[in-house]
């Protein structure tokens, strides 16, 4: 019996992926691992094969902004590694492969990173809103995320101009972090920041730009 865990966005659009279709039917985590490749995006969540719709050249440009610019912020500094859009990560303590917009993991963690995945939660994830994934990014994911332990959790909604920052307080709960100045801070890496008008343009800054504003010495 063919499976209704197709978005309903993918059904209305009729879309198939570049790599494989759908395959229709609930998967185990380990029939999903030998049956996803490289071209197919798509995420596994309790059994259900999720298909990833193609992004909007919008969504394409602040992502690759995004993490070229935490990319370079962390290298620079020599504190771990950033990774994403279709490097997947497998959530401890629930059954859920997914693949985060930009990622990163800290030097001290380096361990989790598996040859195509990361096992465990990444210690920074930032996500995306795109129209047909605004409930999973705010509510699903947030929810997931926060139990897996991921300590800081970035939604950047191009379309409602919102964006958000969590941080994991003692009680393993997400609390908002406030903006200042027309800045928000990361509260896990230390002199990274990010301006809303910088993310809300119609076009962002040079990547450069921003991380000489952020105090960055870059050759």
């Amino acid at each position: 019996m063919a499976s209704t865990v197709l978005r309903e966005s993918t059904k209305r659009e009729g879309w198939v992926s570049d790599g494989k279709p759908h395959p229709g039917r609930r998967m185990t985590e380990r029939e999903f691992v030998e049956w996803v490749d490289s071209n197919t995006r798509a995420e596994w969540v309790d059994g259900e094969v999720i298909m990833m719709s193609p992004v909007s050249s919008k969504h394409d440009n602040l992502q690759w902004w995004l993490r070229s610019l935490l990319q370079l912020f962390v290298d620079e500094r020599e504190l771990g590694q950033v990774k994403g859009p279709v490097f997947m990560v497998r959530l401890p303590r629930q059954r859920r492969r997914r693949t985060p917009d930009v990622l990163f993991v800290a030097a001290s963690r380096a361990k989790i990173i598996e040859t195509n995945h990361v096992e465990g939660a990444p210690d920074l994830i930032m996500e995306v809103v795109s129209p047909n994934s605004v409930s999973p990014d705010w509510r699903d994911k947030f929810l997931e995320y926060e139990r897996a332990g991921v300590s800081e959790y970035w939604v950047i909604d191009p379309y409602s101009r919102r964006m958000e920052t969590y941080i994991l307080n003692r009680g393993g709960k997400y609390q908002s972090l406030a903006e200042e100045v027309g800045k928000l801070h990361s509260g896990l890496i230390k002199g990274l920041y990010i301006r809303p008008r910088w993310v809300f343009a119609d076009k962002q800054p040079r990547v450069t730009t921003a991380l000489r504003e952020m105090g960055l010495r870059l050759g």
